[in-house]
């Protein structure tokens, strides 16, 4: 026969919220020694029910508390094929899509839901459009320079052309995408090469930087053999003294155009051959990127102080940075032959 005081000690082996704060710290403390929950129960003078409830609760860190989801596990597999779909609509674009399919949920819950699931809205990277023959042409390339080292990158000027913006606020739209879906074509925009017509010419080896050209009409052959005069040149001197060096520039008409051909071979200056539409082998890109990114705080009013923010900003580029940037070129040189010609990270 069941004694009184064990009739009571029963009565309360009930739900996990009718245990008393002894009880909860009793099953805690014996469940860290390795007890059975039997054993358990009988310590603490509760349920066994009760004890496994309370134990897996402690175990899911109460993940199940709180209000339940407006929104079931088929509402949101619809959610991640809409994103999927086209990743470039934003929040309310999406929510539209998403309630007119027969969800009832706010434009925030959208949005949490999207988190909740991993997206994050980030700007898109950009990637140059590139056709067969040019993905073909670059692992050729690649592949040709793969044994160069360092040291031999350094004997290299790179030169480029680039757009700066009075504005640097709008970067375009944006892309839902998960980490480590950055470079997941469909979360790239695709772009075409930089027209003739630029604002800045400049140029770089590991030794540095040369002086920036600030070009004032389209840049044809003409134009462009002017700026090797006077500013190339110069660079020239500053980087490499008396010593050899070879000039890298992409494909622009004006660069590979005829009478600037016959420029180089006038002058005696060795041009290293480059694969088309490839901003993501050249380092100098990534120099420009830095200077952009220095002047994101920067508000020039016109162009005179756009200019004179550029040459601050450029100044203050380090021979340490330069040299980091040319010591990247077998890492580049290797992206692009295990991407077999598709366009890299860089």
């Amino acid at each position: 026969m069941v004694s009184q005081s064990s009739s009571e000690a029963y009565t309360n082996m009930g739900k996990t919220s009718d245990l008393t704060a002894v009880q909860k710290a009793t099953i805690d403390t014996l469940h860290k020694e390795g007890k059975t929950q039997k054993v358990i129960a009988e310590e603490a003078g509760c349920s066994q029910s009760s004890v496994s409830k309370h134990i897996n609760r402690e175990a899911k860190g109460r993940k199940n508390c709180g209000q339940k989801k407006c929104t079931s596990d088929r509402d949101h597999r619809a959610l991640v094929k809409i994103v999927k779909k086209n990743p470039f609509k934003n929040v309310g674009e999406i929510h539209k899509e998403w309630t007119a399919a027969g969800v009832s949920a706010s434009r925030s819950t959208t949005k949490r839901r999207l988190k909740d699931m991993g997206f994050n809205c980030r700007i898109p990277r950009v990637k140059p459009l590139l056709t067969k023959k040019q993905r073909e042409k670059r692992l050729t390339w690649a592949k040709e320079k793969k044994s160069w080292t360092a040291a031999e990158w350094s004997k290299v000027m790179f030169s480029d052309e680039s757009k700066f913006c009075i504005s640097f606020g709008n970067r375009g739209p944006r892309v839902w995408r998960k980490t480590g879906e950055a470079q997941d074509p469909r979360c790239l925009k695709s772009s075409v090469k930089f027209p003739p017509s630029v604002m800045v010419w400049g140029a770089m080896s590991s030794a540095g930087v040369g002086p920036l050209c600030f070009l004032r009409s389209r840049v044809n052959a003409a134009v462009y053999q002017q700026v090797l005069e006077h500013f190339m040149l110069p660079a020239a001197d500053l980087l490499y003294g008396d010593g050899d060096f070879r000039f890298q520039q992409d494909l622009a008409p004006a660069h590979s155009a005829k009478s600037t051909r016959a420029w180089f071979t006038d002058h005696g200056i060795s041009v290293l051959n480059w694969p088309a539409n490839s901003p993501d082998l050249s380092p100098i890109e990534n120099l420009w990127g830095i200077v952009k990114r220095k002047m994101q705080n920067a508000r020039p009013k016109n162009a005179e102080e756009l200019k004179a923010t550029i040459r601050a900003t450029w100044a203050l580029i380090t021979p340490e940075q330069c040299q980091k940037l040319i010591d990247s070129m077998p890492r580049r040189i290797n992206a692009v032959i295990e991407a077999k010609g598709a366009a890299t990270k860089y």
